[in-house]
């Protein structure tokens, strides 16, 4: 049995969920078709909803309409019957989307009959189209009716009586040769009407087609296995649905639960919902309204409805294309400063289709670095399973991201180009997105245009002003190739670093970075704009043994020997090796590692500080000891490995805790307080 349910499924899954664009008619505006179409007195034109109207005002469910006739009984056949138990059971993973599917519906007839009018070119009041809801709470009954193009007998039994058979897919197939763009037409797969019976154990349809001569009909399923039809009296144009509750499902019969649903799923549709009278979708949907003709106070509004903020939006990204992919968006970033955790941020743009929501927070639809992002996405040619909750793993979704990712950045650069100012102060709440986007992004392409919105101190703009990566490029020597930066807590020390000497006594710039994740991105991205981005400590990694001209005032070559094989035996299991350098002139000694950004990453990390006591570390790390033989107290160590031993020891530890700590390579600085104050207590004796 469970094998045939599978197939069951799978096989109308596979029928359907391949459908991915439908030929387009846009919304058709009654005021401008009714001069495309010639209809006269269109303004005046008035639709009678008489008897409806008065039971979703006061709320009863009681029904107007009478049924009439013998009824007629029509079995669902074996494999239908289980397809209903499934979608109704277990195709959608939240109930409340019954709700928005039938209203979903709703819509369509209405745009069915809007169409069919127009169309046809007749002088028929098309009048005020709109979706109504009434609710009994003591009852358990909730009534949702339009006034849209209703159903036959034989569409009646083809769309309810079959799963799958989907009323707007068939309409769809039937415009494919007309110029009509039908982007408002919603459903497609036949099967939201059934998804009432989540919360339903019962569920009455009363339905007549457009057309004043037309019979109306009754049709009704409580969950035997048949379902019933028979004819109606006092039916008036449209559908009406009548669902009695479960009684664990009352509380769809509550006003403000109805409210919340529609407001979260259903509140952009291109009709007027009432809920027991009183109008509840009045926030237009603004990614569809012409961007010139919208207000400050409107963006406002919809900005903090969507996303459930109090602030006003700083920028306002509002863009649609239609070729290659249909897309409708309003994007938003907030004033308010966001807080950031790489981990548990959630998305905060909601993908539509056609005005309905599909899903709130997708996170397919933007890079997790654009999570400070709020807005909508309409997307007309999004690829769905049967219940609109899932994306499919669709290239057209891969599309979109890129599409979208691409003019998020490109709206950034834009600003950082025209609005400096604003830009900076976004980049100031904002960098760490930014950088979380160039750590966590695999597409080399994407990363180096994330990278044109970093902004960075150099070591040739005064404090506070910032650069580009691209104007530096502009900046730089003719023949530099290499892009540095250096690693410092603040600008202060960043200046004073013995890794800046070399680079700054031949006019080359480096950028600052003050935070270390700084590093760790500049590190991941690499390279830019075809220069390869290094580390300042680099420069100093090159072996330089091979040294010859150490000047008149440095050791001599004896003395060197004698004073790297006693440092190397002091430092035994701290300082992987001790070497010269002559790239320093007013530093005694700096250290260099293999990687010092990656080292410095792992000193921070939890496992660092769980797992491995300082003789573990100093191995992996291997941190090498360059002395600059000239400096004054390297000359004065020499001497006093003769003269005072026990100073010269401490001092040569000294040494290098002072250089692990220029290079942020020690986690905690008291812990060379002991060395320090013995070393002082050495040098004081005499005093």
């Amino acid at each position: 049995m469970a094998t045939f349910l599978r197939r069951s499924v799978f096989s109308y899954i596979g029928l359907y969920s391949n459908i991915s664009r439908y030929l387009k008619y846009r919304i058709i505006n009654p005021v401008s078709c009714a001069t495309q179409f010639s209809i006269p007195n269109f303004s005046k034109l008035q639709y009678s909803t008489q008897v409806d109207t008065k039971i979703a005002e006061n709320g009863s469910s009681k029904s107007a309409e009478q049924v009439s006739g013998h009824g007629e009984k029509r079995e669902f056949q074996a494999e239908t019957q289980m397809l209903l138990d499934i979608v109704a059971k277990s195709l959608y993973s939240n109930n409340e989307v019954f709700l928005r599917e039938l209203i979903s519906n709703a819509s369509d007839a209405l745009e069915k009959h809007r169409y069919a009018i127009l169309n046809e070119n007749s002088n028929e009041d098309i009048g005020a189209l709109e979706i109504r809801i009434s609710s009994d709470k003591q009852n358990r009954i909730l009534i949702i009716q339009d006034n849209g193009i209703g159903m036959t007998k034989e569409e009646l039994i083809s769309n309810l009586g079959t799963i799958a058979k989907s009323g707007s897919k068939a309409f769809l197939e039937e415009l494919k040769n007309k110029s009509v763009d039908a982007s408002s037409i919603i459903g497609q797969f036949g099967v939201g009407f059934y998804s009432c019976f989540m919360v339903a154990n019962k569920v009455e349809v009363y339905t007549k087609a457009r057309g004043s001569d037309i019979q109306g009909y009754y049709w009704v399923y409580d969950g035997s296995g048949a379902y019933e039809i028979q004819d109606a009296r006092n039916v008036s144009q449209g559908t009406k649905i009548i669902i009695h509750l479960r009684s664990e499902c009352r509380e769809f019969a509550d006003e403000s639960k109805i409210k919340d649903v529609i407001q979260k799923y259903s509140n952009f549709i291109n009709f007027p919902i009432y809920i027991n009278g009183e109008k509840t979708n009045t926030i237009q949907p603004l990614w569809l309204v012409d961007q010139k003709s919208i207000t400050k106070d409107q963006h406002t509004e919809f900005y903090r409805f969507i996303s459930n903020n109090y602030d006003i939006p700083r920028f306002i990204m509002h863009f649609s294309t239609d070729a290659p992919l249909t897309i409708r968006a309003l994007l938003y970033i907030p004033s308010k400063k966001q807080s950031f955790n790489e981990l548990t941020q959630e998305c905060g743009v909601s993908l539509y289709t056609r005005r309905v929501l599909i899903k709130n927070k997708a996170q397919e639809v933007l890079p997790k670095w654009c999570n400070f992002i709020k807005g909508v996405v309409d997307f007309e040619d999004i690829p769905l399973n049967l219940s609109r909750e899932l994306l499919q793993n669709s290239p057209l979704i891969a599309k979109l991201r890129n599409v979208l990712t691409s003019r998020v950045i490109k709206f950034l650069k834009e600003k950082s180009d025209k609005e400096p100012k604003e830009y900076e102060q976004f980049y100031t709440d904002y960098n760490i997105y930014l950088k979380a986007g160039i750590s966590y992004t695999d597409s080399k392409t994407d990363t180096e245009n994330i990278a044109t919105l970093l902004r960075y101190e150099t070591s040739m703009t005064k404090s506070g002003e910032t650069k580009s990566l691209m104007q530096y490029c502009k900046d730089q020597l003719k023949d530099e190739q290499k892009i540095y930066y250096l690693f410092a807590p603040s600008r202060a020390l960043a200046e004073s670093s013995p890794y800046l000497e070399t680079l700054k006594k031949n006019g080359v710039e480096v950028l600052f970075c003050y935070e270390v994740y700084d590093e760790q991105v500049l590190s991941n991205l690499g390279s830019f704009n075809n220069r390869t981005i290094l580390s300042a400590e680099e420069q100093l990694k090159k072996d330089d043994k091979n040294i010859l001209d150490l000047g008149e005032n440095a050791l001599s070559q004896t003395n060197i020997d004698s004073l790297l094989t006693w440092s190397k035996e002091q430092l035994r299991g701290k300082a992987s090796n001790v070497k010269l350098t002559n790239k320093l002139d007013s530093h005694p000694c700096v250290i260099t590692v293999e990687n010092m950004a990656t080292a410095r990453h792992f000193l921070k990390s939890q496992l660092s500080l769980k797992q491995f006591n300082e003789e573990m570390k100093y191995s992996l790390l291997s941190p090498c000891l360059e002395l600059n033989p000239k400096h004054p107290v390297i000359k004065k160590l020499d001497s006093l490995i003769t003269q005072n031993p026990n100073l010269a020891s401490l001092l040569i530890k000294q040494l290098f805790y002072n250089a692990m700590l220029a290079a942020d390579l020690i986690e905690d600085a008291g812990s060379i307080l002991i060395n320090m104050n013995e070393l002082l207590i050495l040098a004081l004796e005499k005093y």
